[in-house]
């Protein structure tokens, strides 16, 4: 197939194959039989998974569109326009189907009877206002007509960002709906999903644009362009594979399900289209792109987007099929789980600090990349001969282990439960992390391991040294304004609705690890960091800034040790635990964490300034030997020739 006919046919082949499988799925694994209760009718129930395919589809090519432009394509030129157009026609394709599937999850959850009536509008109209299903798609509706605006309207660097970024966000409540809502495991579910739609639409969406801008690549520019969306691609497949491994987890009891059931079969499917996805990619990574740009590759990428639409159609069906693991709630569900939607945790003892896990798919992956990529830069530099020093690489990859741990292990297991787990995952994430992380240097790092783009476009490189140069990091990033940020927050977070908001709602959890992990990073960062600032202190300012931050930390631990009452009570009073301290006592002890545990990061602050500081004096008492040595101490030697001409002088107007 040419190039030109596989830009007409290439989507064709897409949405067939998908619609194929869905048919095919929905039918073997029973996600389109009638209910025995409240049946909406053949419309709806094979309507609504074919609409939500369409939005899985669509939502792809708007955000693949966006993600392929800002990392491969250039500004200003065809190439770039052609994808904001693709984009923004993904995005209204997008904006239509999630309104079909608004309205027909409203007649398959109410099953109302279709008038013109005001009573069927005002169901409609509190569906969408007063239902957590509703308000979901509605958001998603209004942010997928917000894209296809921005993506019409925009053609520069930042514009087209920000509009990939709200692109990302209206994907986001799609990971609530269906089953993954319902089922045992309810956070490992919802974020493994999320991210597992954003990953298979960025490598969807990315093909589907080189196939559309294909014809406006001249001459070598294929290839390139080609290298950069297989990177993309490849990074897109691991981030599938690891959060659908992980969502698997939570909807089969064991591997045989895969072959015995038929919502195993349907997912057996869908893993062996992605895993010749897979294959594929790395085939014509490793040999098409850089021998045969034609001919035979786009072959293999016609047969990618079959193979592809069969995953999207299987995709759709498992989410209207019931999993084996039964998704209904037992009859007397523990205060904990009526919570926290997963049993309470078994009473917290040394050992089990080692051994219990809660896993959170987005911070595990957030840490095998982040120690993949600083060795990936490590082992380039080495290669090519340049220097990095040993303790930089350990101190990163100890800090992104301890970021795994915290974030997957026990304190993320008892951190719903008990204050003071909580708490000490805070301190962690604030200030112990950062203080591993920021001497890793990653952004001096990249910037020397990470190619120069040459021909007008903007990679890893161009767009981490725009973050860090951008106006808005320079305020970030300003020691007072990062202090500032580090204690006010503190204060702020538990003293307000944020505090209830992050244990009750998995995003604002999810939320709270990055701010923290963020406020505590910019304050070291501006305070000990090897990488460049435009503004730091002098040592003895950061040392005042430490000892008024190490007193308003010690501080808020006597605040919280002081309280009478529980904070978030009607949550931490109602767990139905039986074993370890009180609630009030749990609360008390996180306070004393706060206040001293909490501390001892903050003094190895301290001791790390104070060290620099002492290494600058003898590095500018060195340099001035050395300028002393070059100049034969020809300064020294003028200025006693001045003091004499001066006492000369003196001498002879006494005379």
């Amino acid at each position: 197939m040419t190039p030109r006919l596989l830009r007409a046919a290439g989507p064709a082949i897409l949405v067939l194959a998908a619609l194929a499988a869905a048919v095919w799925a929905l039918a073997f694994a029973g996600g389109a039989d009638p209910l025995t209760v409240g049946d909406p009718g053949p419309v709806i129930r094979w309507g609504l998974p074919v609409a939500k395919l369409l939005v899985n589809l669509s939502a792809a090519a708007m955000i693949g569109a966006l993600v392929v432009a800002l990392w491969a394509l250039r500004a200003g030129e065809r190439e770039f326009d052609v994808a904001l157009d693709t984009a923004s026609i993904g995005a209204a394709v997008f904006t239509v189907a999630s309104g079909t599937v608004t309205f027909f999850t409203f007649l398959s959850v109410f099953n109302p009877q279709l008038s013109a009536g005001p009573e069927f509008g005002a169901q409609l109209g509190r569906f969408l206002v007063d239902t957590e299903l509703g308000r979901a798609w509605l958001l998603t509706t209004i942010a997928a007509a917000a894209v296809t605006v921005l993506a019409f309207a925009v053609r520069g660097w930042i514009p087209t960002l920000v509009t990939a970024i709200l692109a990302a966000a209206s994907l986001i409540p799609m990971a609530t709906q269906g089953h993954s809502g319902d089922l045992a495991s309810h956070g490992l579910v919802v974020t493994a999903l999320a991210i597992h739609i954003l990953g298979a639409a960025v490598w969807l969406g990315g093909l589907v644009l080189i196939v559309v801008v294909r014809p406006v690549l001249a001459g070598d520019r294929v290839r390139t362009v080609l290298e950069r969306y297989s990177t993309i691609a490849l990074a897109a497949f691991v981030v599938v594979a690891a959060s659908g491994v992980l969502r698997s987890l939570a909807a089969i009891a064991s591997p045989l399900e895969l072959v015995t059931t038929p919502y195993g079969v349907v997912l057996s499917v869908k893993i062996v289209a992605l895993i010749a996805m897979g294959l594929l990619g790395a085939w014509y990574r490793l040999r098409l792109i850089a021998t045969h740009p034609s001919g035979v590759f786009w072959r293999v990428v016609t047969l990618e987007l079959a193979l592809m639409g069969i995953a999207s159609g299987a995709a759709a069906a498992l989410a209207r099929s019931a999993p084996p693991v039964g998704e209904e709630p037992p009859t007397a569900q523990t205060p904990a789980e009526i919570l926290t939607g997963e049993p309470l945790p078994p009473e917290l003892t040394p050992i089990r600090l080692l051994t219990e896990w809660d896993i959170d798919p987005l911070w595990l992956l957030a840490g095998a990349f982040g120690i993949a990529l600083y060795l990936a830069g490590v082992w380039r530099l080495r290669r090519r001969g340049d220097h990095w020093p040993v303790y930089r690489t350990v101190l990163w990859v100890l800090g992104m282990l301890l970021l795994v741990w915290v974030t997957n292990g026990a304190l993320n297991a008892y951190g719903h439960t008990l204050f003071s787990m909580h708490m000490l995952m805070h301190m962690l994430l604030s200030m112990a992390i950062p203080l591993l992380l920021v001497p890793g240097a990653p952004v001096t790092l990249a910037a020397r391991a990470i190619p120069k783009r040459e021909d007008g476009s903007r990679g890893g490189r161009e767009w981490i040294l725009w973050i860090v140069h951008n106006p808005v990091a320079k305020v970030l990033t300003h020691p007072l304004v990062a202090a500032g940020i580090f204690i006010g927050s503190l204060w702020l977070f538990y003293f307000s609705e944020l505090f209830r908001w992050s244990l009750y709602d998995h995003l604002g959890h999810e939320w709270m690890v990055t701010h923290f992990l963020i406020s505590g990073y910019l304050f070291v960062m501006s305070l000990v960091g090897i990488d460049p600032v435009p503004y730091r202190l002098p040592h003895a300012g950061r040392l005042v800034t430490l000892i008024v931050v190490m007193a308003m930390h010690a501080f808020f631990g006597i605040a919280i040790m002081s309280q009478s009452g529980l904070m978030v009570a009607e949550w931490y009073g109602a767990m139905g635990r039986t074993w370890g301290a009180t609630p009030l006592e749990d609360q008390y002890a996180g306070g004393g964490i706060a206040w001293s545990i909490g501390e001892i990061p903050t003094l190895i602050t301290a001791i790390t300034v104070a060290i620099q500081w002492s290494r600058s004096d003898e590095r500018q008492q060195r340099r001035r030997d050395r300028h002393a040595d070059r100049t034969g101490d020809a300064e020294l030697d003028a200025y006693n020739a001045r003091l004499a001409a001066l006492a000369e002088r003196d001498r002879r107007a006494g005379v």
